[in-house]
């Protein structure tokens, strides 16, 4: 091996960690956050609303057929055996907005709640963070086999997780912003479109956000394999301790 072969070896073992680090990351956030699927089954429900409403203006006709098609995403999903969370998050979104938007007979409102709860859940991603407590260690803990051990443990993780929460407030807070104007001052249709044209980008620039500050943070700590590890550990002492008891035993009986 030559001196220039050497470094190069060395250095590519950091580059493969990192690059495996960052895949880690990548199938965690695609999995937390539903994919491309869970994506369409975020905007398909408005989109149909939207669409409908745009041509023959009426409300129950339109409100119907976007509870529709999100209860048939959950059978697909359950008949499929696949995660529902998201399917079901979506299904009981549209339900609020059906009978909020009935109850008034304004077809605006059919959006109303949704846009309640981008609210609130900016707010909660903002207090979060400045609680220490970010919603999106929460979120992601679990996922990445961490639990809360980044709040005490792994302080890089944490900044990362603050970080994120930050943005996620910040771009829901710009996206309340452009929404609850036209709530009051667009036309129904107006309101719509622009709502389902803002579903994907600012969600996809929260979760590239979150991606990059966890590529560069330190690695997550496997609690449960600690635990795991803890329990054979335990194991093996009492096998241990449960050998000498039989050895000291056999001592004594042979004395005797």
């Amino acid at each position: 091996m030559t001196s220039l072969d050497k470094p190069t070896t060395e250095e590519t073992a950091p580059d493969a960690s990192a690059d495996d680090a960052r895949a880690v990351t990548e199938a965690a956030l695609f999995e937390a956050f539903g994919g491309v699927r869970g994506m369409v089954e975020t905007v398909l429900p408005g989109l149909l609303f939207v669409s409908i409403y745009t041509v023959n203006k009426n409300l129950h006709m339109s409100a119907l057929a976007a509870l529709a098609v999100a209860l048939v995403m959950v059978v697909v999903r359950l008949a499929r055996r696949d995660t529902v969370k998201h399917a079901f998050s979506g299904v009981f979104g549209v339900g609020f907005g059906v009978v909020f938007a009935m109850m008034t007979g304004n077809a605006k409102d059919f959006y109303l709640p949704g846009m309640l709860y981008t609210l609130g859940l900016a707010l909660a991603y903002i207090v979060t963070a400045m609680a220490g407590v970010p919603l999106i260690g929460l979120m992601l803990g679990p996922v990445f086999k961490e639990n809360l051990s980044w709040r005490t443990r792994n302080p890089g993780r944490k900044k990362a997780y603050t970080k994120a929460s930050w943005a996620w407030g910040l771009i829901l807070l710009a996206k309340c912003a452009i929404l609850f104007p036209l709530y009051w001052w667009a036309d129904t249709t107006q309101l719509g479109w622009v709502l389902v044209a803002l579903k994907i980008p600012p969600f996809l620039l929260a979760v590239y956000l979150t991606w990059v500050f966890l590529a560069k943070a330190p690695p997550p700590i496997d609690v449960f394999a600690e635990m795991e590890a803890e329990e054979r550990a335990e194991e093996e002492r009492k096998a241990a301790a449960a050998g000498e008891s039989e050895g000291a035993a056999a001592g004594r009986h042979r004395r005797r």
